[in-house]
């Protein structure tokens, strides 16, 4: 049995619980905020959970082998670092860091201490994307020419105003760097690399610090280019996360709240029949998530605890969480010089 701890009880701390209570071999042994009413909401239907006020005494605590973080983007260095040289295996909620030298610094210490760490970009293990990848591995697209990636949702002031780091430009938490990074995130597992980017974003209709609307061109290693727009300015609730992929032979369109449900999946001439019969297959429940988290948050933390067991890396890596976060900050670098383009080095 391997024991889990929380740090950072808001938003999205509840499909962390939930994600680990669905598992045979995992328990959750405390919840960890500096607010203590939240970890009480966040806890208030179990019992046997600790309430901890400083996530360094979860660090402290021999008995924990997991830590899930989910606090704040600007708190995710400090705090998984510390994890980290604590010997315990992190869960660490996007974006990885803020910047790419503490990335830098995270991927070092995980190498050194020996533990087993993973970014949750939990669209990765929707049925869609995973398809979609091992069509792209067998070479059924042919050379790639083109994708195109999609956020769609609507973010209020009334979110903005859930926390007071919210939108705030100290943490970076603008629709491109907290909603759009997991979509920027398959885009480049699916298409590979990126080369260079050119960029625009904008801040429209609420009073906050950060862009709810971004817009990019991406060109990757494999010399494929690439459309990217990310809102949270959709009226009046979320529309789609959308990703497209385009190659010499085939065409895959992923719609849904968050690219998990096929729309198109084109390989011959009969595609038609194909698409049926692969529809067929899908599971019904996870093309029409309530919700645009999904039910990956389950697999993130199965993959950790599989990955424990059989002594592996989590599917998803540190540097994976690297090389999106440097494709939002070539878009702000770009933006902030009236669209020049940048290098990405991710590397």
């Amino acid at each position: 049995m391997l024991n889990f701890a929380i740090i950072g009880c808001g938003r999205i701390a509840k499909f962390h619980l939930e994600g680990i209570l669905e598992q045979p071999l995992a328990t959750v042994k405390a919840v960890c905020d500096l607010d203590i009413k939240k970890a009480e909401r966040l806890i208030a239907s179990l019992s046997d959970i600790e309430i901890i006020s400083d996530y360094r005494d979860i660090l402290l605590d021999p008995s924990i082998d997991v830590v899930n973080i989910c606090t704040n983007h600007q708190s995710h260095f400090e705090i998984t670092r510390a994890a980290i040289e604590a010997g315990k295996h992190v869960i660490i909620e996007k974006p990885v860091t803020l910047s790419l030298d503490e990335a830098d610094i995270l991927i070092e210490a995980q190498k050194k201490n020996n533990v087993k760490a993973t970014v949750v970009f939990q669209n990765r293990f929707n049925q869609s994307i995973e398809l979609t990848k091992k069509a792209l591995d067998e070479g059924m697209f042919g050379r790639l020419s083109h994708g195109v990636g999609s956020v769609r949702w609507s973010r209020t002031q009334d979110y903005y105003l859930q926390d007071p780091w919210r939108g705030k430009a100290y943490e970076k938490d603008g629709i491109l760097m907290n909603q759009s990074i997991h979509t920027i995130d398959l885009l480049t597992y699916l298409m590979g690399p990126v080369k260079k980017v050119t960029g625009q974003v904008k801040t429209a209709f609420y009073d906050i610090e950060m862009e709810n609307v971004g817009l990019a061109t991406l060109e990757f290693e494999n010399s494929a280019i690439g459309l990217f727009e990310g809102a949270g300015t959709i009226y009046p609730t979320d529309l789609e996360g959308r990703i497209n992929i385009f190659g010499e032979t085939g065409t895959v369109m992923l719609g849904g709240m968050s690219a998990n449900k096929i729309e198109a999946w084109r390989f011959t001439n009969d595609y038609e029949t194909e698409q049926e019969e692969l529809l067929k297959k899908l599971l019904e429940e996870e093309a029409n998530a309530p919700t645009v988290y999904g039910f990956g948050h389950e697999k993130v933390i199965k993959d950790m605890i599989d990955a424990i067991k059989e002594d592996r890396q989590p599917k998803v890596s540190l540097q994976d969480g690297k090389n999106a976060l440097a494709v939002v900050l070539a878009i702000y670098e770009s933006a902030a010089n009236d669209g020049m383009p940048v290098y990405c080095h991710a590397d």
